[in-house]
């Protein structure tokens, strides 16, 4: 196998810019397989780094670093970068605003039931890629979740490429629209000839010398799938589309699996019937899109709870869905959700006196949230937390926001 890591390491003055799972895993890959010179950690700002004591500065995606800000961008990498220098030609990358996760886990899934190969699922879902080096051999198959930020600093793009769509997101970060879809688009920017690109109807062109390939929405496919939503069907598109295509997979086996695929935590999931309505958990949602998918998806609900840190991203979208769609009880919690519950009556003021069959209503907390649904939510019908907000500021990630919500309907 190549050594690029370990080429790149070997000898160098190494400082670690952020401890969180990557930086962690950094750590213990480089000093225990690559025999750099030194190896030390840092958490504060930039401009507090001594740039000339560092051969290679490892940047966590987290960390915010603007391209006009001074400093030596030779210098700076990240364990993304690493590990695509050396795997990129056995990586599937997956990107996008939407269903990024649950299409790797999918695509990680179908692989390994339709191919004679080992494969991986690491990267954005929870598992840092240096964390996996030494379980990759030459025939390992690797799929990689790419955030954004992952990929804002990388210039490696993986052999396939995949961008499933782009909507409005991470705007507290980035600031405008152009410059999340640079991030985002860097997924195939450095690919080559004899590389592939999917990408969905609404990503915009991207100049790339891979083989682009467009995954339409009349494509999708007609498996009856355990996962929720018209999302997922097109997720599922793209899973086939590359184990089909490129991995010679044939069509029963690939339908087989994608029948077995049972979907991620979190993202729609059932949590069980607790006083009479069936509750769903879909705390991944953090764009109005996220939301009304679920109040399409799922058959039988009847109310969403929405809400949590502003981002300042832009909700009418969510509110022209709500004026349209009054057979829902929209329960706005949080700080976005009281911008949301707000400004729905400030743009439809005639329902402002609404009766009981049209609930719009705001509540300080997840807590009171779930009290509220369980008053109003018809039984037999469902309710979802769908957010469409990311959880910072009141929980720790959506993971925790989730797992406090199944906690709370169970003490209806």
């Amino acid at each position: 196998m190549k050594t690029l890591i370990r080429d790149a390491v070997k000898d160098k003055r190494i400082l670690i810019w952020g401890y969180g799972r990557e930086g962690k895993a950094s750590e213990r890959y480089i000093k225990e397989q690559c025999h750099p010179k030194s190896v030390e950690v840092f958490e504060g700002k930039i401009e507090d780094i001594l740039e000339s004591e560092y051969d290679m500065i490892i940047k966590s995606p987290g960390i915010v670093m603007q391209e006009y800000e001074p400093c030596d961008k030779k210098k700076y990498t990240s364990q993304t970068e690493l590990f695509l220098n050396q795997y990129r030609d056995q990586v599937i990358g997956i990107t996008g605003t939407k269903g990024k996760s649950t299409t790797s886990a999918m695509m990680a899934h179908v692989l390994r039931q339709c191919t004679n190969r080992p494969v991986i699922l690491l990267g954005n879902i929870g598992f840092p890629c240096m964390d996996y080096c030494e379980e990759i051999d030459e025939d390992t198959i690797i799929v990689f979740e790419l955030s954004c930020h992952q990929l804002r600093h990388t210039n490696v793009s993986p052999h396939i490429a995949v961008f499933l769509n782009l909507f409005e997101d991470h705007l507290d970060y980035y600031h405008s629209m152009d410059s999340y879809f640079l991030a985002k688009s860097r997924i195939t920017k450095s690919q080559v000839e004899g590389d592939y690109f999917y990408k969905g109807e609404n990503v915009p062109d991207i100049e790339t010398k891979a083989e682009t390939r467009i995954i339409k929405a009349d494509e999708v496919v007609d498996i009856p799938l355990k996962v929720y939503g018209e999302h997922n069907e097109f997720n599922a598109t793209v899973v086939r589309s590359i184990a089909r295509d490129i991995y010679g997979c044939n069509d029963a086996d690939i339908t087989q699996a994608l029948e077995s695929f049972s979907g991620l935590a979190h993202r729609l999931q059932n949590i069980g019937t607790y006083g009479g309505i069936t509750w769903y958990d879909d705390s991944i949602s953090t764009i109005p899109e996220a939301a009304i998918g679920a109040l399409n998806s799922i058959p039988d609900v009847k109310t969403i709870l929405i809400g949590g840190m502003d981002r300042g991203i832009d909700y009418h979208i969510l509110e022209e869905y709500m004026a349209e769609n009054g057979q829902f009880n929209y329960i706005c919690m949080y700080e976005s959700g009281k911008r949301v519950h707000d400004e729905f009556l400030y743009r439809y003021p005639q329902f402002r006196n609404a009766g009981a069959d049209r609930c719009v209503v705001y509540v300080n907390d997840l807590a009171t949230a779930v009290k509220k649904a369980a008053e109003i939510t018809p039984e037999g019908c469902g309710c979802v937390l769908s957010p469409a907000a990311a959880s910072y500021g009141y929980f720790k990630n959506f993971e925790e926001r989730g797992n406090v919500f199944a906690e709370l309907i169970k003490e209806i």
